[in-house]
């Protein structure tokens, strides 16, 4: 073959590659703000279905049907509208929220003590037949002394949900979850939690809430694992709780699964509290969170982690500790105990 020949091939191979890069960006734009005209704040469904529909429609004609310039510009230009469309939709307060997430907390600090309201402690029968309960609850920052990291599954796999128990040494541990606050009639779905269909809400609650509605009534895989966390660590994280509570007790926002959800969430807060690492994709893939704190050095290594895992299986203790008083000691009866002294790694 003559090399006139090879730079003919390679430079079809490159305009080949160069359209399918080209149109695979152009479907990407196209499916996301047809994504955010169905999930926008249009008032009815119909009409936000018939204009996603009509808007990918008018895209596809525009771009590969029969493009041509003037058609380009328009796409660009309805494209740009849907954007600032999507970036106006404003976050509220103010909506029929489902009664696991009507109350929002907020945290009042005086020096040491910090007074929380709106902290859950409802009595469930059943996922959806419970006695709501708010409550008020006071801790103080020098009796905390460590941290307990959850790992809850729906279906054991790459993607579950996590959250945190701050431990004190003269009170039961709080609870911290960071979810979505659906209204009434809703529930949560992965794709529509991308288009600001959730507002996000820190629910802080008691354990035998918090942790015994998923083992026992919704019959999730729980996992509970004590972090390598030094008490001035604990407490550094625990303040930059308090705030964001407050933060969002004040201002409202959407919970967005890539940037403002529960594990990405910890990691930014860990991070701002002094965490050295790295961003590794089990931050995003977080049913796999666990096995990234066993090989970073954040929990118990002196097992192996399918042991650890195993010990660290919390569903059997706590359907047989139900509604007991004694909910946060009796799940963590045959934890391990023993605690990794290797140095935390920066992975």
């Amino acid at each position: 073959m003559q090399p006139a020949d090879k730079r003919g091939i390679l430079a079809t191979l490159f305009t080949w590659l160069a359209a399918g890069v080209r149109g695979l960006f152009l479907a990407l734009l196209v499916t996301w703000a047809t994504l955010a005209i169905y999930y926008s704040n249009l008032p009815w469904p119909t009409l936000r279905l018939a204009s996603a529909v009509a808007f990918a429609a008018f895209s596809i004609w525009a771009l590969w049907i029969s493009p041509n310039r003037s058609r380009l510009f328009a796409f660009v230009g309805a494209f740009l509208a849907v954007v600032t469309w999507w970036i106006l939709i404003p976050p509220s307060h103010d909506r029929e929220w489902r009664p696991e997430v009507a109350v929002m907390p907020r945290a009042f600090i005086d020096g040491d003590r910090v007074r929380l309201t709106g902290v859950r402690n409802f009595d469930f029968r059943s996922r959806n037949d419970f006695t709501v309960r708010y409550e008020e609850r006071e801790v103080e920052r020098s009796h905390l002394i460590g941290i307990d990291f959850y790992v809850s599954y729906w279906s054991e796999g790459p993607v579950g949900h996590t959250f945190l128990s701050f431990i004190f040494d003269n009170a039961p541990p709080l609870a911290v979850s960071i979810e979505t606050r659906p209204e009434v009639g809703e529930s949560f779905a992965p794709i529509a939690s991308l288009f600001k269909q959730f507002e996000l809400i820190y629910v802080v609650g008691e354990e035998r809430d918090l942790v015994g509605l998923r083992t026992n009534h919704r019959n999730e895989t729980v996992y509970l694992y004590r972090l390598n966390t030094s008490a001035a660590d604990a407490r550094n994280l625990f303040d930059i709780y308090m705030d964001r509570i407050n933060e969002l007790a004040d201002r409202p926002e959407f919970y967005h699964l890539l940037s403002n959800s529960c594990t990405i969430n910890i990691i930014r807060y860990a991070n701002a509290a002094g965490r050295a690492g790295r961003f590794d994709i089990r931050h995003l893939l977080n049913g796999l969170i666990d096995s990234y704190l066993y090989h970073s050095g954040r929990v118990d290594t002196t097992l192996p982690f399918p042991e650890l895992r195993r010990q660290s299986l919390i569903n059997q203790a706590a359907q047989q500790a139900g509604d007991a008083a004694d909910f946060p000691e009796r799940i963590r009866a045959n934890l391990p105990t023993t605690r990794s002294s290797q140095p935390v790694s920066s992975d």
